[in-house]
């Protein structure tokens, strides 16, 4: 039984957030902060351009690192994942992506996949897009080694909501994935990007 109320205690001390306030203070507060907390995972907000996207006319340039940062283990992509990050390229864009492999021990690839928005346990390896992947892209020996970079160049033809990600079994569904839009009204950049 003490164990049950300590920890019913220690529950509602976690939220109510300010330090020792009644549980029937947080029903009146919490309202008012649970949006700030709670964002979507593809962060809404002003479409941006960070310095590793760039588009001049048609062609789209985007330099995408997996492992750019420790986060998830380094299973990220520019150090975002689970969706976190939504890149926005027009239709008809000839797109091309440098990508390079910062994981300091793990293969990696990339390919443009159909959209989800919660990665299944596998991902086919059929790239919506002729061209939208790395070579053996399933390989934990043969895909991107660490240190080891490869291109990938694609036209996006056909406008939709798409995912970038991993295929390397496992990856994916550990949140080695974002949003990748194409856009029938020529619209360009990232939403959610965190670095």
């Amino acid at each position: 039984m003490k164990r049950f109320a300590l920890s019913t205690a220690l529950l509602f001390g976690l939220a109510a957030c300010g330090g020792g306030e009644p549980a029937a203070d947080t029903a009146d507060t919490g309202a008012e902060t649970a949006p700030a907390a709670q964002q979507p995972a593809a962060a809404p907000g002003e479409m941006t351009m960070p310095d590793w996207y760039q588009q001049n006319g048609n062609a789209v340039t985007l330099d995408i690192v997996a492992g750019a940062t420790d986060k998830g283990n380094h299973w990220n992509y520019n150090g975002a994942q689970f969706g976190e990050m939504t890149i926005t390229v027009p239709v008809g864009a000839e797109v091309t992506i440098n990508f390079s492999n910062a994981d300091p021990n793990m293969a990696h690839s990339l390919g443009i996949s159909p959209g989800f928005d919660s990665a299944p346990a596998m991902v086919d390896p059929t790239p919506v897009f002729q061209g939208a992947i790395t070579q053996n892209p399933t390989s934990l020996t043969d895909a991107t080694l660490p240190g080891e970079s490869e291109t990938v160049t694609f036209t996006a033809s056909e406008a939709g909501e798409y995912s970038m990600v991993c295929y390397i079994a496992g990856h994916a569904v550990s949140g080695m994935w974002v949003h990748f839009n194409v856009s029938a009204d020529g619209e360009a950049g990232v939403t959610g990007a965190p670095m």
